[in-house]
């Protein structure tokens, strides 16, 4: 597939800039999404095979709204097969279309047609009409502090879990 070098280029930047790495690499194995692969919480990217350039970002929202401690194992065995949780994936979905919005790019690079289980409109209608699906938990992993800041990020990446001595 050939793409728009500009486009692709943009999305790795700022995904390497965030501390998500893009390796890209020949991907000659069956994956979930064309030419694209979780490796140690990197993306590995292969450019031939992708079909889609907003799908960098959507899997790059997994790695984000993942605890540091466990992104390293992303794409390897440790992880565990819980992941990721429906929650995570609800604010994935969020991280993505606020880093799409931070880009200046429009929606249906990430929700193209062939994604999200044929709900792709519908998530676009929802953004538009400002309903945040997760909002509550994307606030508790620190993302913004309150949904009116939204698309608006305070940052990139979920740091960990803390634990209060008071619970």
């Amino acid at each position: 597939m050939s793409f728009d070098k500009e486009l692709v280029d943009k999305i790795t930047n700022f995904l390497n800039g965030i501390g998500i790495p893009v390796i890209e690499e020949v991907i000659d194995y069956k994956t979930f999404l064309p030419g694209l692969h979780f490796k140690e919480g990197s993306i590995l990217m292969d450019i031939h095979k992708m079909k889609y350039p907003g799908d960098l970002l959507h899997e790059a929202g997994h790695i984000a709204v993942t605890e540091e401690r466990l992104r390293p194992f992303i794409g390897t065995s440790k992880i565990g097969k819980e992941w990721p949780s429906l929650g995570d994936e609800m604010v994935s979905i969020l991280w993505s279309y606020a880093a799409l919005h931070h880009l200046e790019l429009d929606p249906e690079i990430v929700f193209h047609p062939d994604g999200y289980k044929g709900s792709s409109e519908w998530l676009i209608e929802q953004f538009n009409n400002k309903t945040y699906i997760g909002m509550p938990l994307f606030i508790w992993m620190g993302f913004v502090d309150e949904e009116r800041q939204f698309p608006i990020l305070k940052k990139w990446l979920r740091g960990n879990l803390e634990v209060s001595d008071s619970l």
